[in-house]
């Protein structure tokens, strides 16, 4: 009886943290293909939806004395506004649409994953690495466009002494590259390790003599998995602006 007691209490504990992350078909249990509707689907459109709903139809009716909706959109709307001028200077306000958009698809894709039984949509180095990639070659593109062949001046550290150039112009090449990389890994890594250790407490809410301390930790954890939700996005938004200052003015 000890033995099967023993046995249904590991049992019990038996739960997969990173099952959550898993990409699955909202129709049928086939293979996931390129054009399968899946969760991640689903949950990307609801973001593009809600983006809409909050920035479009809520502040549709604007007024002297704004609703809760208007409120939440200026808000957003000076917040990003303000980083984009005091980060990269004016003359990259013609870039804001481009990264109000990158930051209010990140925050509401962060936010909606925090929701029961949905799906973290971030968490995926497949969305993160596109949007990174985005960033990557915007600001690739627009600093040759405005600067042309200068724009390689960005990795020649002209105040170093001569020697120490062109190693530095290599490292320099090489972090340039990689700032994809380090990008999207930071947004979906914090995201994902954020809610697997929701999930790791939750599983340990089962047994009765440590559920009150479970419940207790999965609280504080969903607090601050709300924090995190907004600080990457604006990491991510701020590292976007600090790119495009680069690209803009190329020169050490």
């Amino acid at each position: 009886m000890a033995s099967e007691a023993h046995t249904a209490t590991e049992s019990s504990l038996v739960f997969h943290p990173m099952d959550q992350f898993i990409v699955k078909p909202l129709f049928g249990n086939g293979p996931v293909e390129w054009y399968t509707i899946t969760n991640v689907t689903l949950w990307l459109a609801l973001a593009v939806v809600a983006i809409i709903a909050l920035m479009v139809f809520g502040t549709s009716r604007r007024a002297v004395v704004p609703s809760r909706t208007q409120s939440i959109g200026e808000l957003a709307y000076g917040f990003v506004y303000k980083m984009v001028e005091d980060v990269t200077g004016k003359d990259a306000v013609v870039f804001f649409p481009y990264i109000m958009t990158l930051f209010m698809f990140i925050v509401t894709a962060n936010f909606l994953g925090l929701l029961p039984m949905s799906f973290t949509t971030t968490s995926h180095f497949a969305v993160t690495a596109v949007l990174a990639l985005a960033v990557f070659l915007t600001v690739t593109i627009v600093g040759f466009v405005k600067n042309g062949a200068g724009f390689l001046g960005l990795f020649w550290v002209s105040s170093a002494p001569l020697a120490l150039r062109p190693v530095l112009a290599i490292i320099e090449l090489i972090s340039y590259f990689v700032r994809p990389v380090s990008h999207s890994i930071r947004l979906a890594g914090n995201v994902m390790a954020g809610h697997a250790v929701i999930k790791v407490f939750a599983g340990f809410a089962a047994i009765a003599a440590i559920a009150p301390v479970s419940v207790v930790a999965i609280t504080a954890m969903y607090g601050l998995e709300i924090l995190v939700a907004f600080i990457q996005a604006y990491v991510f938004t701020i590292l976007t602006c600090v790119y495009l200052k680069d690209a803009l003015h190329p020169s050490h």
